[in-house]
């Protein structure tokens, strides 16, 4: 499987996440042809990639009003029709609804979104091995 990652990141948690769920599905033998970040993506790294992962950090005010921070960015990718989708997101205290308002934007894009996932910032080792588990259960 080959996997592009597309990551908006304010203070490096949710780059230092897709770098470590890119270095876990490299283990199991999947293929990374690309880590951009979201808004200066490269385009073959997706035309080339079965998987599109699009990760950007939660904001809001503290437990209400949490959205993806990158959702104009999103909006503004090129189209992914045809490609499978995994969201995800890096979180202080609670993600909210940002799973599904991503879920919704890559889905307009021409997206198959088959999943994603929350990951709270103080443990990103333990979620992002998790998540890349299940990437690898599910889509193997």
């Amino acid at each position: 499987m080959k996997a592009a990652l597309l990551v908006e990141s304010l203070t490096g948690n949710t780059w230092k996440a897709a770098e470590m769920v890119a270095g876990h599905l490299q283990d199991e033998g999947w293929s990374i042809t690309g880590l951009d970040p979201l808004r200066k993506p490269t385009h073959s790294a997706l035309q080339d990639a079965d998987l599109v992962m699009i990760g950007t950090w939660v904001h809001g005010a503290f437990i209400i009003g949490q959205a993806p921070w990158a959702i104009g960015a999103i909006n503004a990718l090129p189209s992914i029709g045809g490609k499978k989708v995994v969201n995800f997101c890096t979180f202080a205290l609670n993600p909210g609804r940002t799973l599904g308002a991503m879920e919704k934007a890559a889905t307009r894009l021409g997206g198959d979104v088959v999943g994603g996932m929350a990951l709270h910032r103080s443990k990103l080792a333990a979620h992002t091995e998790e998540f890349a588990a299940r990437l690898v259960g599910a889509l193997v």
